[in-house]
């Protein structure tokens, strides 16, 4: 609902308590103003409750009471919703336009407090006390009242938009109480400054309450006319000295003196001539000095080219930093900084090794892709310090606009070079280490496609000559080491995925995060909260159970944000004086970090007929999959549960038609399906699912349960199945691998295909799991189900 106030009978000596002895009020909440007594204004109502409030009073003839709704509150539940501090109001005037919306005019009477709620529905309804204020007389009452009816004078003076005829009526109110209600309706002040004033029972503390307040607004006021006044002298001030300085370069040139602006422009020629640019940038600014030499520095366009200058003057055209080729100082910092990673580190060192050899190589373009926190980012600033270059880093999410790669045009004040041009400029060398984070978060609308400008940046063929809008000449990143990251590299387009070298960086398994935890994230959290290695303790047994139960995750983020709270727990012990030093075990865990967060899904997994154990992949990491099947009373309805996606509904399909057309190798009779519904659902349910290789997973749980045969618990599998029985690879093996040894999975179940695949797996992945590879459907009840099937 909505009001508008206005002023009505400011000095009528009128009481609720005369008109009729009312203890009991109904209550209209009011959203965006606060109605004081003696005052009138307009309601406009829309809920239901308040509609049938209104009914209801008019026919009876008794006052309500209308009281502010809280802030934040955007629809009232209960009383608690309201200010307990309002007016009672009588209904002059009532305007019901249909069923949803009524207009009312009210004449507030006196100051209420609601003391009990008597009912909350279908209205509130309150018993009250209504306040009045007491009769003050003497100097100094008379002093406050003149003062504030001083200030309301000036501040009508300086707000022209309020109507004068309130000054009048202000300085016939004798009663300061009166006064004070009225000057706080008109003051532009926040609805709980105004509650504030209207819950000041002591007529005293209102009027100084009220003086405060008109004096900020005045100074306010005050201020902003001084600012606009200053504003337009501002102008005047600029016009004049424009005239002048033109006169004053008149007088120059009649005199022969030089003026700043030809300092200025020899100030440039100096630089450019030190800075020794290749010969198309040179003739670009040679011809860009010409034309700023003609120009009058209060000219917009002067700006825009003066800044083009310094931008192609301040460029590392030739600038770089030599490389460290030592070999050996690279292995000792890449394994200082990080553990594992052997794929990358290799190919830094190699990198370095052909560096030696022929020092014009062009900068290769690698993408780093693995679940988060796996330390892609992080890589790339130890490559720099391996490597002895500069680092540069920009993120690509969410970019949608091809000029922040390629740089705005410069047809407009404030154009800019594109992020490429802008992180040389910083890094002040032509040959840094320039991470381009996150590509495959680009995205691309009406602007243009930031995935095709990097097309030329990240070809080595081609970006010895990238051409930036802004600078329009061709500027060498071939000596650029471009380093990309990206969580999967599905998203990335296909051209400019075929411009870079893929390193796949898989998730960490428990023994690796314990090293890690160890050699780097506690010392470094225990460095960050003032606490030292004797003051903090974390023993294996509850380290390992932090990274099980606490933090299940690909990468290492959520383990360090724990073991910083775990830090944080026993910083607090200290600080209280609980303790010197504090050793954390799986016994007092709980008390820092609360329950456990993760269950491990060896619990999940039970040995009944219908359910199999399968793996997956997500852009986080690998996960495992239960795949549920159950059967009903029915006729031969397939249904689907789980938020699966089509690929997923149809190897579900797939994988009944094959059972059904094979019926007779699995011991099953022609009509087994025909008095049965079969419903198949994949947890969990709020989590969308998709892809092929649930397909041999689909197919096993149906097994089981047409037979009546448990699939073994301690095998996971996945491969996608055709209508032919063959069994197709997939992909994501590292990451479903170390799902699998996460969750203690025993043996998996493998497509032949992907067996090649292994060799590229470090060996502790697989230490403790048997890989059994498989070809066709048929072998599938003879590995997974826990004894053969009876044909």
């Amino acid at each position: 609902m909505s009001t508008s106030e206005n002023i009505k009978d400011i000095n009528k000596e009128t009481s609720t308590e005369e008109m009729a002895p009312q203890k009991i009020f109904a209550v209209i909440p009011i959203g965006d103003m606060v109605l004081f007594p003696r005052m009138m204004a307009g309601v406009v109502i829309n809920e239901k409750s308040s509609i049938q409030l209104v009914d209801d009073v008019l026919q009876t003839g008794q006052m309500i009471a209308l009281c502010a709704i809280k802030d934040g509150i955007n629809k009232v539940e209960s009383s608690e919703d309201i200010y307990h501090v309002g007016t009672s109001v009588m209904i002059i005037k009532m305007n019901k336009q249909d069923e949803s919306l009524m207009r009312i005019a009210v004449q507030g009477m006196n100051r209420i407090r609601l003391d009990r709620i008597i009912e909350e529905k279908p209205y509130i309804k309150a018993e009250v006390t209504i306040l009045k204020d007491d009769h003050l007389e003497g100097l100094e009452i008379d002093a406050l009242t003149t003062s504030i009816k001083n200030q309301f004078k000036r501040l009508l003076d300086l707000t022209p938009h309020i109507p004068r005829d309130f000054e009048q009526t202000a300085m016939d109110i004798e009663e300061p109480g009166v006064l004070a209600d009225m000057v706080a309706s008109i003051l532009n002040i926040s609805k709980k400054e105004k509650q504030e004033i209207m819950e000041t029972f002591d007529v005293r503390n209102r009027l100084d309450k009220i003086n405060v307040l008109l004096t900020h607004q005045l100074e306010i006021l005050e201020l902003g006319n001084k600012i606009q006044e200053d504003v337009k002298s501002g102008m005047d001030k600029s016009q004049k000295e424009y005239f002048l300085k033109e006169q004053l370069k008149a007088i120059q040139k009649e005199l022969g003196i030089k003026d700043d602006t030809l300092s200025d422009i020899n100030n440039l020629r100096e630089r450019l001539v030190k800075k020794g640019l290749p010969d198309e940038a040179m003739e670009e600014v040679e011809k860009e000095l010409g034309r700023l030499s003609g120009m009058s520095p209060q000219s917009a366009e002067y700006t825009v080219s003066r800044t083009y200058l310094d931008w192609m003057l301040d460029l590392p055209w030739n600038e770089s930093t030599e490389d460290n080729l030592s070999v050996r100082d690279a292995r000792i910092i890449l394994d200082a900084d990080h553990y594992d990673l052997d794929s990358i580190k290799k190919r830094i060192l190699e990198y370095l090794s052909v560096r030696h050899l022929k020092k014009d190589m062009k900068g290769p373009i690698l993408c780093l892709t693995g679940p988060p926190g796996t330390g892609k980012t992080s890589l790339g600033r130890s490559i720099a310090r391996a490597l002895g270059r500069k680092f540069v880093r920009i993120s690509l999410g969410g970019i949608r606009d091809e000029a922040e790669i390629r740089g705005h045009r410069r047809t407009y004040v404030g154009a800019l070079p594109g992020k490429i041009i802008q992180g040389l400029k910083r890094s002040g060398s032509n040959n840094p280490v320039f991470m381009l984070d996150e590509i495959d978060k680009l995205g691309s609308d009406y602007r243009g496609d930031p995935s095709s400008a990097l097309l030329e940046v990240l070809d080595p063929e081609q970006n010895n000559d990238f051409i930036d809008h802004y600078l329009n000449v061709g500027f060498n990143l071939s000596k650029v080491m471009f380093i990309t990251t990206a969580n999967f590299h599905d998203a990335i387009p296909a051209p400019l995925l075929d411009r870079m070298e893929v390193i796949e960086i898989p998730g960490y398994i428990t023994e690796d995060k314990i090293h890690i935890a160890n050699k780097y994230l506690i010392p470094k959290q225990i460095k960050e909260h003032g606490l030292t290695p004797k003051q903090f303790k974390l023993n294996k047994g509850a380290l390992v159970k932090v990274i099980n139960n606490y933090t299940r995750e690909a990468g290492l983020r959520n383990l360090e944000r724990t073991i910083a709270t775990l830090c944080r727990g026993v910083a607090r012990e200290i600080v209280e004086g609980e303790t010197d030093q504090a050793k954390i075990s799986i016994k007092n865990l709980k008390k820092y970090l609360g329950p456990m967060k993760i269950h491990s899904e060896t619990a999940e997994r039970k040995m009944e007929p219908g359910i199999a154990t399968g793996l997956a992949w997500t852009p986080v990491g690998g996960d495992i999959l239960f795949i549920e099947a159950a059967k009903m009373p029915g006729n031969k309805h397939l249904k689907l549960t789980g938020r699966l996606g089509d690929v997923m509904k149809e190897s579900a399909e797939a994988a009944l038609t094959y059972i059904r057309s094979h019926h007779d190798v699995y011991g099953l009779s022609a009509d087994f399906l025909d008095k049965h519904d079969i419903h198949i659902h994949v947890p969990a349910g709020a989590v969308s699912k998709d892809g092929p290789s649930a397909g041999v997973t689909i197919f096993t749980a149906l097994i089981s349960l047409f037979t009546g045969i448990p699939v073994d618990a301690n095998i996971a599998m996945t491969g996608e199945i055709s209508l032919r029985g063959r069994i197709l690879p997939i992909g994501g093996i590292k990451e479903k691998m170390l799902a699998a040894k996460q969750a203690g999975i025993k043996r998996i179940l493998l497509p032949k295909e992907n067996m090649s695949g292994l060799e590229e797996i470090p060996a502790h992945f697989k230490k403790g799991i048997e890989i059994i590879p498989v070809s066709r459907i048929d072998e599938l009840p003879g590995l997974a189900l826990i004894r053969p099937v009876n044909k």
